[in-house]
């Protein structure tokens, strides 16, 4: 079995390989000078729009001119090489961009992130050197602007189950389907859509194609009338007998899920530094009404659970952004191993920005209500992040499984040594004593290199202490549901999101470590005293959520609530009145 270089899969295995996550990745200076004048002229534009943007979401639309604005600003060039005339940002500077849009308006943030992240991620990663001359210049002046196609009305989460077709004619392809919920639908002239390239009624062989309006064929529906992130247009499209040239294929025909699932890994550093931007601009709305509201005699600023709910937004907003900025560190460096690890920046990052909002709602009270108030438009908002791009829930079952997947394949090499051991006894108490030696490991604590930290500043010694705790907690749960369910363990979702779960705090709580620890080692241990305090806060946070989700892997009242689940299902309403 291959090592594997993503860290989440070494931890499920019960090993730390700190050099994936220390030192904590920082951006190359050039590139900071780059990102520094970008951000001082963004928020300056943006600045002029505060009050138009309240007035656009009640509209739930953007103008023109402001559309003309961000592609005069470049804002649909910032990851795109400068030689096809974009700016060349890395990850870690496109989601800190992202992060000063969403701070004042996050409609715009997806707008702009969604060309970017995802609606023409798939020629950055795959397309030929004809295809991004082609398309790219035009794509980074915004003259077209780029829509990801892959959901449809029957096929969201399960996208082997689209219904969108493609077949050959000749040297063309004929594409007919539609898609739904498309950000940008409207204002697009560039799609990359995915398609059925199989025979009838088959599941897989999925091929991606860039799909540009001018070619026929290509229409989209009315302007959603959403919940939140309403001026950002989103809309169905339509794709009827398309004739799309051959050479618009977007990597392999056949292996578009590969292609889809490669873009949201990806892009997701852009919905993360949006949801980072998010919380920023909620916590200095938070602390200034917490500061200037007087209750009691008392500024509310000054109240023990007011000051509860400020401080968990900071912990959330510190942890996340370095969860974020840990991923994008990878994608600079040109890991290609980093899946597990970006669905949980996403998971995390959406969750804390919906707590950040409804907590900052419930510090201003009444106003938070008022539409008059920014603290409404924030919550509507930041609701969508848990489902698009991979809603939550499944993403959980995908972290988790991913990770356990060594493990598994730890076991089979063992059952397989057992039964052959007898043709090949060396080989098979070979497989035996090293597990055996793993599973000791687990089960006593005891510390060996590679499953403890040594590059982490002194300071965060006991925060260090629960990591590694749990990364043996957490070794030895997906070791026991593996044994126990075998490969039905994908069919058992409750327990698998609580090792994903585990996972993901674990992950976060490694993340800010090795920031925190980068700050100690710049500026020393008393300058670093606050961000040290959040470094305990999100190490006692992991110990809980893992004790709980460890004990709750033994004993817990699934059954109970999965039979309640069905007798509503087959009643169809809740079944008990007081009358």
């Amino acid at each position: 079995m291959s090592e594997s270089t993503s860290f989440m899969r070494r931890l499920c295995m019960g090993e730390i390989n700190e050099d994936l996550v220390v030192p904590f990745p920082r951006i190359q200076p050039e590139e900071k000078e780059t990102l520094e004048s970008v951000l001082t002229s963004l928020g300056q534009m943006l600045e002029s729009h505060t009050s138009d943007f309240a007035k656009w979401d009640r509209q739930g639309e953007f103008p023109a001119e402001f559309i003309a604005e961000l592609k005069e600003f470049g804002l649909f060039g910032l990851v795109i090489p400068e030689q096809y005339g974009g700016l060349g940002l890395g990850s870690t500077a496109y989601s800190r961009t992202l992060q000063e849009i969403a701070k004042h308006d996050a409609s715009a943030a997806v707008t702009v992130g969604a060309h970017s992240s995802i609606g023409m991620r798939g020629l950055l990663l795959f397309g030929t050197d004809e295809q991004k001359q082609r398309y790219l210049p035009k794509l980074a002046t915004g003259e077209m602007i780029a829509a990801f196609c892959l959901t449809e009305p029957g096929s969201g989460s399960d996208a082997a189950s689209i219904k969108t077709r493609a077949h050959r004619d000749g040297d063309d392809w004929i594409l007919s389907g539609e898609k739904i919920w498309i950000t940008d639908g409207e204002i697009a002239d560039f799609f990359t859509v995915f398609a059925k390239t199989g025979k009838e009624g088959e599941r897989g062989k999925i091929s991606a194609f860039l799909v540009t309006r001018d070619m026929g064929g290509v229409s989209h529906g009315h302007h959603e009338d959403k919940m939140g992130i309403r001026a950002c247009p989103t809309n169905s499209v339509t794709f009827d007998s398309v004739r799309v040239p051959g050479q618009n294929l977007l990597g392999e025909e056949g292996k578009g899920f590969k292609v889809a699932m490669n873009i949201l890994n990806s892009g997701r550093t852009g919905l993360g530094g949006g949801s980072v931007g998010g919380m920023k601009k909620l916590i200095r709305l938070a602390t200034e009404q917490a500061s200037g509201r007087v209750q009691f005699g008392k500024k509310i600023s000054e109240f023990g659970l007011i000051k509860k709910k400020v401080g968990e937004m900071i912990i959330d907003c510190y942890s996340a952004e370095a969860t974020v900025s840990m991923v994008a560190g990878l994608v600079d460096r040109g890991d290609d191993e980093y899946a597990i690890e970006a669905a949980i920046s996403k998971v995390y990052s959406t969750e804390a920005l919906w707590r950040t909002a409804d907590e900052a709602l419930q510090i201003a009270g009444g106003n938070g209500f008022m539409k008059e108030f920014p603290y409404e438009q924030y919550v509507r908002d930041s609701r969508i992040n848990r489902i698009f791009e991979g809603t939550n829930d499944i993403l959980r079952l995908f972290i988790a499984l991913s990770g356990m997947d060594d493990v598994g394949q730890a076991l089979k090499e063992l059952a397989g040594s057992l039964r052959g051991a007898l043709s090949d006894p060396i080989k098979g108490f070979g497989v035996f004593q090293k597990y055996a030696l793993h599973r000791a490991s687990l089960a006593t604590g005891i510390r060996r290199e590679q499953r403890s930290f040594s590059k982490l500043a002194k300071e965060l010694e006991s925060q260090q202490t629960v990591f590694e705790w749990g990364t043996r907690e957490l070794a030895a749960s997906a070791d026991k549901l593996l044994r126990r369910h075998g490969a039905k363990i994908v069919d058992r979702q409750l327990a698998t999101a609580r090792v994903a779960d585990i996972m993901i705090h674990l992950y976060v709580l490694a993340c800010t470590l090795s920031r925190v620890s980068s700050s100690i080692a710049a500026q020393g241990a008393e300058k670093s005293l606050r961000e040290i305090q959040i470094a305990a806060a999100v190490a006692s946070r992991t110990e809980r959520v893992v004790r709980v989700n460890v004990s709750e892997i033994e004993k817990n009242a699934d059954d109970q609530i999965k039979a309640l689940a069905d007798h509503a299902f087959e009643a169809g309403k809740y079944s008990w009145d007081t009358i």
